[in-house]
């Protein structure tokens, strides 16, 4: 009953109740952001000595596997232990201003599941039932989604492509001497593009569910697609193949998951439309 009569209220809300609704989940998710933002801004001993520069040094997760895993094939070329490279500040505000960028996306990548939660919250009241139901557990799946291209863009890509372009030399004579924003900045850009790539399967999902687009269409625009994702890899990622690829693989996995997807939502639509054309025989 509660919920009739909330679903009812907003159903009779005016465009400026609406707008005031809106300002209301959006302070909520701001504040959110900024409380984790200071957190991490007092962490800093965490967030920047492990989190952030934690692919600059040989002793990463990621360097220790793959060093692992040259011990047991026999291919030396698979062990990284060394970087050639050192970070440098080479302006009066460097240090503080990456101190309190990095601050901010750290504090919204774990904030993120409670400002979708809070989006999803502000547009759920104007979807049918079959369509709640539908996106029944978006909040969820969507975060599940975000961290693990969050994790795949950090402990894979990042590494990788830091190893990449630290060893690129034009001339030995050429040292490689990154400013910390330049480091900053590659980081924070390969992990929350690979976050927002992975959300390909909702927003199939969703595409396939409004009828926009179906199995058939996305399996008859694959090359393109796969264009498209190239195309989108190599604006998001440092200028190497290496990283390229790496970024595109996985997006066109998610490509082809997102084609499963939009073939059992047929599927589903295609029993219901069944059972209904029975209904209205009987």
């Amino acid at each position: 009953m509660a919920l009739d009569q909330y679903q009812e209220e907003e159903e009779g809300m005016s465009f400026l109740d609406h707008l005031e609704a809106l300002r209301w989940h959006l302070l909520r998710s701001v504040a959110a952001i900024l409380i984790f933002s200071v957190i991490a801004f007092l962490s800093k001993s965490i967030v920047f000595g492990i989190i952030i520069l934690g692919p600059s040094k040989v002793d990463f997760l990621t360097y220790r596997v793959l060093c692992d895993i040259s011990d047991y094939l026999g291919i030396a070329a698979l062990c990284i232990d060394e970087l050639p490279f050192t970070i440098q500040s080479r302006q009066m505000t460097g240090q503080f201003s990456m101190h309190m960028t990095s601050s901010f996306v750290v504090g919204f990548v774990v904030a993120f599941p409670y400002v979708f939660w809070e989006f999803w919250k502000f547009i759920s009241p104007g979807l049918y039932d079959q369509e709640k139901n539908a996106a029944r557990g978006a909040v969820f799946f969507v975060s599940l989604l975000f961290f693990l291209g969050a994790a795949f863009g950090y402990y894979i890509l990042s590494p990788l492509s830091i190893n990449f372009l630290s060893n690129y030399q034009l001339d030995p004579s050429i040292l490689n001497e990154f400013d910390i924003s330049s480091y900053v900045t590659t980081l924070i850009m390969l992990v929350l593009a690979s976050a927002i790539m992975f959300q390909l399967p909702v927003v199939i999902y969703f595409l396939s569910m409004s009828g926009l687009v179906t199995s058939g269409m996305l399996r008859a625009y694959r090359r393109h697609a796969i264009v498209v994702i190239l195309v989108l890899a190599a604006v998001i990622t440092p200028p190497d193949v290496i990283s390229q690829l790496l970024i595109a693989m996985p997006i066109l996995v998610l490509y082809e998951a997102g084609i499963n997807i939009a073939k059992r939502l047929e599927k589903k639509r295609a029993i219901k439309e069944a059972e209904y054309a029975k209904k209205e025989a009987e």
